[in-house]
C-alpha cells in the first residue's frame, strides 16, 4: 500500500516543520514548501528520509497567487518523480507571517501583505491544487486563537484568520461531494520564531500567556504538530467543517 502524501506550506521552520515531522512519524510522506530558507527545508527533508519516509521541498511564496499555476505543475512533477502517482491526499495551509501593529497604525501595505498570504493565498492555492487532491482527501487551514479573543496589535492578522475560519466551512460544504473533509486548527500562543519570536523570547509576554492559559504555560510546536497528524489520521475522518483550537485553554 502506498503511503499517503501531505503538502505542508511553510514547512521549513516553526509549526510547519513540526507538522511535517509529526506526519512523517505517522507514516505520511510530505511535500513541504519554503519561501526563502532552502537549507532549512532540506534539513527537514533529510530528517524525514533518515526516519524512513519520503519528502520533497518546493519553493513557494504563498503571497504571490500568480505563481500557483507553475507551483501546481511542480507538485505534479514531484508526485510523478518521487511517488509515481498523480495525486496527493492532504493539504495543510500553514504558511504565514505575523505583523504586530495597532489598528490605528496598521498600514495598507501591511494589510495587503497579510491578506495576500493568509487569505487570498490559502483560497487560490487550494483552488489550484483541487484537481490534484485525491477523492476522500483532507484539508486543514491554520487560523489562530486571535480570531476568538482579541489582543491589541493583531487586528489585521486576526481579520484574515477570521476569514479563513469562514472559508473553511464553505470549502467543507462544497468539497463534500468529493469526500474531502476540511477543518481549521487555531493554535494559541506558541514558542516559535513567529512574529520575531516574541512568545518564546520575551519573558514578560511568555508569563502573561502562561497566566491566561488553563494548563499554565505557553504552547510548544510539539503541541500543534501532533494535533495536525491526529486530525489527518483515519480516526478523525468524520470530523468536518470544524474549528479546533489548540491553545491549552487560553482565556476560558
Amino acid at each position: 500500500m502506498n503511503n499517503k502524501i501531505a503538502i505542508v506550506t511553510g514547512g521549513s521552520r516553526g509549526l510547519g516543520k513540526n507538522m511535517a515531522l509529526h506526519l512523517a512519524k505517522k507514516g505520511i510522506d510530505v511535500i513541504l514548501t519554503y519561501n526563502s530558507k532552502l537549507a532549512e527545508a532540506n534539513e527537514v527533508v533529510t530528517e524525514i528520509e533518515q526516519a524512513g519516509g519520503k519528502a520533497v521541498a518546493l519553493q513557494l511564496n504563498v503571497g504571490d497567487s500568480k505563481s500557483f499555476a507553475a507551483f501546481t505543475e511542480q507538485v505534479k512533477a514531484a508526485l510523478r518523480n518521487t511517488w509515481n502517482t498523480e495525486h496527493f491526499d492532504f493539504l495543510v495551509n500553514n504558511a504565514g507571517i505575523g505583523v504586530h501593529a495597532s489598528f490605528a497604525e496598521t498600514t495598507e501595505e501591511q494589510f495587503d501583505q497579510l491578506l495576500n498570504i493568509h487569505l487570498k493565498g490559502a483560497f487560490f492555492l487550494t483552488q489550484k491544487l483541487l484537481p490534484v487532491i485525491n477523492e476522500g482527501g483532507r484539508i486543514i487551514n491554520i487560523s489562530s486563537g486571535l480570531a476568538r479573543f482579541a489582543l491589541p496589535g493583531y487586528s489585521a492578522y486576526a481579520t484574515m484568520k477570521g476569514g479563513i475560519e469562514t472559508l473553511t466551512k464553505y470549502m467543507a460544504k462544497e468539497l463534500g461531494s468529493r469526500g474531502i473533509a476540511v477543518n481549521v486548527v487555531a493554535p494559541g500562543a506558541i514558542e516559535t520564531d513567529f512574529g520575531g519570536g516574541a512568545v518564546r523570547d520575551n519573558a514578560q509576554l511568555n508569563q502573561f500567556v502562561a497566566a491566561q492559559t488553563a494548563l499554565g504555560r505557553a504552547g510548544l510546536p510539539d503541541d500543534i504538530g501532533g494535533v495536525i497528524a491526529s486530525l489527518l489520521s483515519e480516526d478523525n475522518r468524520w470530523v468536518n467543517g470544524q474549528r479546533i483550537e489548540a491553545s491549552g485553554g487560553m482565556f476560558l
